[in-house]
């Protein structure tokens, strides 16, 4: 099986850790590795870093071969500009077809942690012999919820389909995205609802068909530029002119049901989408405080104080449920409860071309 990580997005919630040119998924704060450098060591060992694929934007090219240095360079896939995962996924299994692979392909991303991985290994292993056995299908991977969280999309289940090596494999029912918190604190008590890593495994194949016949201008742009006699010029030219799209608007919300299964799992999974989650990903618990670098803090509960700067001391008194970011170009003082706004106000600095040097 090939596995495919996306590293490409700007990671704008987690500002100011997260830049335009340095996002989230490669600064190394997890025990000094970046989430691309834990993304990769939970698979390569499983089929090897020649066949562990990264999907990111061009200009991160050299971030990424800093940061794994043995992935192969035909195994590097650079966008020309972010056009969004539709067109992202496109893009990657045209370049694996190219390479003369159409089979199992699982779709991962850089920006996730979990602890349990073991779990995961094994689910991927369970997923790719259910993709082999069932070539026009998603096998998706659902994520035991340890509380009613909004701000991330929830998978709905339903019977048991069968059990492989201790999996348990469910029907496919359907989705529910970023939902109100009373709908999600109703969905975490039913029992038929995981959290959606996002995670997924399919055939190369079968999912170009379904490009081919649900985008098909997108599909037809594309796997032209593939066949072209100059592929990379090609490539370059007409992957920015392709129609920003989530992969999930382009493909998933066209298909069936019963085009998929969902593995359920506990792999202690998270997604550190904002400043808070981040805390919420690394504290031992509600009350605890999550610090980095030279911090000093009284009467300071359930924050994160990240202080990037090696000679200044960061300093709180009596704050609770609060963010605190201290770079060495940026400081950024939220409750946690308008850590959302923190997109708005990445865009309202885009306005202004003196704040661009700060993004």
């Amino acid at each position: 099986m090939k596995l495919v990580i996306f590293a490409g997005g700007a990671g704008t919630r987690l500002w100011p850790i997260s830049r335009s040119n340095t996002p989230k998924q490669f600064d190394q704060t997890f025990n000094g590795k970046s989430t691309i450098q834990l993304a990769v060591d939970r698979v390569k060992s499983l089929w090897g870093i020649e066949n562990v694929y990264i999907s990111t934007n061009k200009k991160f090219k050299d971030i990424v071969r800093k940061q794994i240095p043995d992935l192969p360079k035909s195994n590097l896939i650079l966008e020309e500009e972010r056009r969004d995962v539709g067109p992202a996924v496109l893009l990657a299994l045209l370049t694996l077809k190219s390479q003369g692979y159409v089979d199992e392909v699982a779709i991962l991303w850089a920006d996730h942690l979990m602890d349990r991985v073991d779990s995961f290994r094994s689910s991927l292993k369970v997923a790719n012999e259910l993709a082999k056995e069932n070539k026009s299908k998603f096998i998706y991977f659902g994520e035991r919820p340890r509380f009613a969280n909004q701000n991330l999309g929830w998978i709905h289940f339903g019977k048991e389909v069968k059990e492989v090596e201790g999996q348990t494999v469910r029907k496919f029912l359907g989705w529910s995205y970023h939902p109100e918190i009373k709908v999600c604190e109703k969905m975490f008590k039913s029992n038929d609802w995981y959290w959606n890593t996002g995670y997924f495994v399919t055939n190369v194949d079968f999912t170009l068909s379904l490009y081919e016949k649900y985008v098909p201008d997108m599909y037809k742009s594309l796997n032209k530029a593939f066949l072209s006699k100059d592929k990379a010029k090609s490539i370059s030219k007409v992957y920015p002119t392709l129609e920003k799209v989530s992969f999930d608007s382009a493909i998933i919300e066209k298909t069936s049901p019963d085009d998929a299964y969902v593995l359920l799992n506990d792999y202690n999974w998270s997604d550190p989408g904002t400043l808070y989650a981040l805390k919420e990903a690394l504290q031992e618990s509600d009350d605890s405080n999550v610090t980095k670098g030279l911090v000093y803090s009284k009467d300071t509960i359930d924050s994160l104080i990240f202080n990037y700067e090696k000679d200044k001391l960061v300093t709180t008194i009596g704050l609770s449920g609060f963010v605190v970011v201290n770079m060495d170009d940026a400081l950024i003082i939220i409750h946690k409860n308008n850590v959302p706004m923190i997109k708005e106000l990445v865009n309202l600095l885009k306005k202004d071309a003196k704040y661009a040097k700060y993004l």
